[in-house]
């Protein structure tokens, strides 16, 4: 993917040259964290779905991060199996420092803005209040990919691309499973499950 690199790298660089400061590197270098696995995405997910009033947004997303994790680790990185940025001499000369430790798997695309966005346009479906600020915090995580230098930009765009439709994806699986879930489980338990937008303007 060398036909990105005259795009990428002067983008690093520039987000390294006029934004780095203490206060700027130790907030994106805890934000950054919490994709690590997609762990808070996962969290939030189960949260969701414990909380009867929620759990077709849990439901949902936890569709969605499935339908991620085989597209991304299982097909596309192994495939494209990109370099690292930090391994090419192009970074160091234009001076990007990395500011987490190194990661082992391909780079393209970004794990942890797909995961992200999966989760956070997976719940923006069926719920504004809960979406808005996870959509915020999808960008903000992969925006900290590209501050702390461990993504190329093109990694992070796609990753949100592909996250996106991992989304829309899950979206309809709901649509299509959850009823049939309502039926056998809902009346059970007496929880009535809402419906799409039943949230949303709440």
């Amino acid at each position: 993917m060398s036909f990105t690199l005259p795009f990428d790298l002067p983008m690093l660089e520039g987000i390294q040259s006029s934004m780095r400061n203490d206060f700027c590197d130790g907030f994106f270098k805890t934000v950054t964290h919490l994709g690590d696995a997609g762990i808070f995405w996962i969290l939030l997910t189960i949260a969701l779905l414990i909380i009867p009033k929620t759990r077709k947004l849990g439901y949902c997303s936890a569709i969605a991060l499935v339908l991620d994790l085989l597209m991304v680790n299982c097909c596309i990185k192994p495939i494209v199996n990109r370099t690292r940025p930090y391994l090419l001499d192009e970074y160091t000369s234009r001076g990007i420092t990395l500011l987490i430790k190194e990661a082992h798997d391909a780079s393209f695309p970004s794990g942890h803005t797909a995961a992200s966005f999966a989760s956070a346009v997976a719940i923006l479906f069926y719920n504004r209040k809960i979406g808005i600020p996870a959509i915020i915090l999808a960008a903000i995580i992969g925006f900290s990919r590209l501050y702390v230098a461990i993504h190329f930009p093109s990694d992070v765009f796609v990753g949100a691309i592909v996250g996106i439709l991992c989304a829309i994806i899950a979206y309809f699986i709901c649509q299509k499973t959850y009823p049939m879930l309502e039926n056998k489980f809902g009346r059970k338990t007496g929880n009535k499950m809402p419906e799409p937008g039943e949230h949303a303007n709440k």
